[in-house]
C-alpha cells in the first residue's frame, strides 16, 4: 500500500494478508480507522458509538500476539481486521440502542451468535453503526440521532435500515461492516453508497442466541467494498448454531473459493416492470444497460420477464407491523412513524393469515427459476432521496412511498433467496446505483461467482467519495 489512504479503502482481505505479511500491524489499522471516524464521522453520522478504549485494547492484544506467531497462516481468516457492527445486533460491553434515543446509555450483555463468529475470526469490532429506529425505514434518521448522510452527496440518504453500515464502508471509516435486511435494508444502503450488498440464503446465518419475529424474512448480511470480500464473510459467519429452526447444510466448498470459479453461460431474468407499481425510473432501468451489455458479452441468455407483487405488499405490511409490536418497546419511546406502524399490527389470526399468504407467494416466486438461472433487477425502484424528504408527510403516505421505493426487494426476503447487490453507475446527483443479482435458494455460489465475473470488468473497489479521499 502506498499511504494511509490507500490502507482505508484496501479490502478486507488485502488488509489481511498486509497483517501477515508483518507490512502493518491490527493496532496500526485500528488507530487509523479510529482517527478518520474521529475526522470525517461527524460529517455523517454512521457511528452511534464508537468503541475506542475497547477496540484499542484489542488490537494491542492481538498486534503482540502477531509478534509471537511463527506460523501467520494459522491466524483466523480476518485477523487484525477493523469492522462495524449494525446497532441491531448486540455485542457485549457496548451500547444497543436499535435506533431508539431513550436507549443510549443501555448496554448488551451478550454477543449475539453471528457476532460471536465475527470475534473468532479475528475482526477487531470499531463500534456500532447506525441503523433506522427498529430497522423499520429504508432511510435513517431515527429522532434523537443525527441524520445519516451519503458520503458521495450530503444532502441524501445513504438509505437503511443498515445506513451506518453503508456510510461508514464507503467513506473509508471501515472496510466492511455488518447489516441485518429484512426488506432491501442490506442491499438498498449498499446501492445508494456503490457498494457490495450480500443477503444470504434463509437459514445461512444463525439468529441465535434470540428468536426470529419476521417468519423468516429477515437474515444478517454484510456490507463490503469487494465480491470475495463477502464470500469470505460468508464462510466465517454461516453456520448452524444449536436450536436454529432453520438452516442450511455447510457448501460443499468455501464461498470464497467458489466466488473465484469460471462461470459457464447462465439463463438471467431480467425484471423490468413490477406491478402494482409499473417501471422504475428512468435512471434505474439505464443503470442495468451497461450490465445487460456485458453480461451478453459473457454468452449469458437474457430473459426478460415481469413479476407482479401486488398480492404480497398488504401481508408484507402486516408481518412489519406485527414485528413491531413483538418489539415489545414501549409507544412513549417510538418515533410518531413507528407508533403507527404499531397500530397496524391487527390480531394473532390476521399475521398468520398473512404468513400464509407470503408462503403461497414464495412458492410461485421459486418456481419461475425454472425459467432461468438468476433474476437480474433494480435495487431500487428510485434512486436516492433526500434526507428529510418524507418528514412532511403523514405515516400512510410515507409508508406508501416507502414500498414504492423498496419494492424490488421484499419478495426475495419472503423467499429466503440470496441477493446480492453490485453497484450501477450513478444518477444526475452523483449518488450511486445498484442492481441485485437474484439466486436460486442456497445458490450463494453461484450469484458471487457472477458478481465476481461482473466485478473484473467493472472494478468497483477503486470508487472512492471525493471529500472522503483528500
Amino acid at each position: 500500500m502506498e499511504n494511509s489512504l490507500d490502507l482505508a479503502f484496501a479490502s478486507a482481505l488485502e488488509l489481511a494478508q498486509l497483517i501477515k505479511e508483518r507490512q502493518v500491524t491490527p493496532l496500526e489499522l485500528t488507530e487509523l480507522y479510529l482517527s478518520r471516524i474521529e475526522q470525517y464521522d461527524p460529517k455523517i453520522n454512521s457511528f452511534y458509538y464508537t468503541a475506542t478504549d475497547l477496540a484499542l485494547a484489542d488490537a494491542r492484544q492481538k498486534t503482540q500476539q502477531l509478534e509471537q506467531t511463527k506460523d501467520l497462516e494459522s491466524l483466523p481468516t480476518f485477523f487484525g481486521v477493523p469492522i462495524g457492527i449494525k446497532d441491531l445486533k448486540s455485542v457485549a460491553n457496548m451500547p444497543i440502542t436499535y435506533g431508539i434515543s431513550a436507549f443510549k446509555n443501555q448496554i448488551a450483555t451478550y454477543d449475539e451468535g453471528v457476532v460471536t463468529k465475527i470475534k473468532e475470526a479475528g475482526f477487531i469490532i470499531l463500534g456500532k453503526t447506525a441503523t433506522s429506529q427498529l430497522g423499520s425505514f429504508p432511510y435513517t434518521e431515527p429522532e434523537g440521532f443525527a441524520p445519516t448522510r451519503n458520503p458521495w452527496n450530503l444532502d441524501y440518504s445513504p438509505g437503511g435500515s443498515s445506513g451506518g453500515s453503508a456510510a461508514a464502508v464507503a467513506a473509508g471509516l471501515c472496510p466492511l461492516a455488518l447489516g441485518g435486511d429484512a426488506g432491501g435494508s442490506i442491499r438498498g444502503p449498499a446501492a445508494c453508497c456503490g457498494l457490495i450488498g450480500l443477503k444470504p440464503s434463509r437459514g445461512r446465518i444463525s439468529f441465535a442466541p434470540v428468536g426470529d419475529r419476521l417468519n423468516g424474512i429477515a437474515t444478517h448480511g454484510i456490507i463490503t467494498r469487494t465480491v470475495a470480500d463477502a464470500a469470505a464473510f460468508l464462510d466465517i459467519a454461516s453456520g448452524y448454531i444449536t436450536g436454529d429452526p432453520y438452516w442450511l447444510p455447510k457448501p460443499e466448498i468455501p464461498f470464497l473459493t467458489a466466488a473465484r470459479q469460471p462461470v459457464l453461460p447462465l439463463k438471467i431474468g431480467l425484471v423490468t416492470n413490477f406491478q402494482p407499481v409499473g417501471e422504475p425510473a428512468l435512471e434505474c432501468q439505464e443503470s442495468m444497460v451497461n450490465i445487460v451489455a456485458q453480461l451478453k458479452a459473457f454468452g449469458h441468455t437474457i430473459i426478460t420477464h415481469k413479476l407482479d407483487l401486488s398480492s404480497i405488499i398488504q401481508p408484507f405490511k402486516t408481518i412489519w407491523a406485527s414485528s413491531v409490536a413483538a418489539s415489545g418497546i414501549p409507544p412513549q419511546l417510538l418515533s410518531p412513524m413507528n407508533q403507527w406502524v404499531l397500530t397496524q399490527s391487527g390480531s394473532a389470526g390476521e399475521y398468520l393469515q398473512a404468513v400464509t399468504k407470503i408462503q403461497l407467494f414464495a412458492r410461485e416466486l421459486i418456481s419461475l427459476f425454472t425459467q432461468f438461472d438468476v433474476l437480474l433487477a433494480p435495487t431500487y425502484m428510485h434512486p436516492a432521496i433526500k434526507i428529510g424528504q418524507w418528514a412532511d408527510k403523514n405515516p400512510e403516505d410515507t409508508l406508501d412511498q416507502i414500498i414504492n421505493w423498496i419494492l424490488p426487494c421484499p419478495a426475495f426476503n419472503i423467499s429466503g433467496q440470496p441477493v446480492i447487490n453490485i453497484p450501477a453507475g450513478f444518477d444526475h446527483n452523483q449518488v450511486p446505483l445498484g442492481v441485485q443479482l437474484v439466486g436460486r435458494p442456497n445458490s450463494e455460489a453461484m450469484i458471487l461467482a457472477l458478481a465476481t465475473q461482473l466485478e473484473q470488468v467493472a472494478h468497483w473497489n477503486g470508487l472512492r467519495p471525493q471529500s472522503f479521499a483528500e
